[in-house]
């Protein structure tokens, strides 16, 4: 399967070295890719000098615009399948085979902290604020899903075709409702467990006090995706593949 490695990077030159080459015992650097969200620091010339393509955002836009390029670069290279990685260190490749092997009964695995009786140590606040939205967005995939903020998850051909031509850019919008959305489209979603680290470096995308006031917001953006309508390149496009079935 020609897997593309994503990985999103806004000011992380403390862990993005160390980070590719942990990779690079697992997965060839010719197919990983560095997209530099504006970064104000080194992070675009370590990961170039680690020797993988580095794409880079004049400004920063966030994680879910990152992934939107990403996910470009992938259906224009025809890969087969992308895996996301993060830049912090929190991610262990030698979990890269697992989440491949999932894609035999899945458009999309998540990497997940918590099934399985995983013990990644996090607030009590911040693991409930998990778990609703958790149970929010397994009630749209239906099927159970315990860490859907997980960022540690690969996409499998239908699933790069769709989010290559809309990806949701508003924060946890790049995991939460991407899963929404992918639903909605009839794709399959699946949890493996994995371990992760604590971050190596860097500094988090949003503080727990604004994290926690977006969750509010996250859980309306949650209930409104049930209602939105399709973005129109991807009902046009579905609507041309009909018609050429039908022909």
């Amino acid at each position: 399967m020609k897997t593309l490695i994503a990985i999103p990077a806004y000011n992380e030159e403390a862990s993005i070295g160390a980070v590719i080459a942990d990779l690079a015992g697992h997965h060839p650097l010719d197919q990983v890719i560095v997209i530099d969200d504006g970064s104000r620091d080194a992070t675009a010339r370590i990961a170039r000098e680690a020797g993988v393509r580095v794409i880079r955002h004049a400004v920063n836009l966030g994680v879910g615009a990152a992934m939107g390029t990403a996910f470009k670069f992938a259906a224009r290279h025809e890969y087969e399948a992308m895996v996301q990685l993060d830049a912090d260190g929190q991610h262990r490749p030698e979990f890269l085979a697992a989440l491949l092997e999932g894609m035999g009964s899945a458009d999309i695995v998540v990497g997940s902290r918590f099934a399985g009786g995983g013990n990644f140590r996090s607030t009590w606040a911040r693991r409930n604020i998990q778990r609703v939205i958790a149970w929010t967005v397994s009630a749209y995939a239906r099927t159970r899903l315990t860490d859907v903020t997980s960022g540690f998850r690969v996409s499998g051909p239908r699933a790069i075709e769709l989010f290559s031509q809309h990806y949701p850019v508003e924060f946890l919008g790049d995991t939460v409702e991407s899963i929404v959305l992918a639903a909605r489209h009839g794709l399959t979603v699946r949890e493996i467990p994995v371990v992760m680290n604590e971050r190596a470096g860097g500094l988090p995308s949003q503080s727990i006090f604004r994290a926690t006031l977006y969750t509010g917001r996250i859980l309306l953006i949650l209930v409104l995706a049930g209602f939105r309508s399709s973005p129109p390149s991807i009902a046009a496009a579905r609507k041309r593949a009909k018609k050429v079935g039908t022909a």
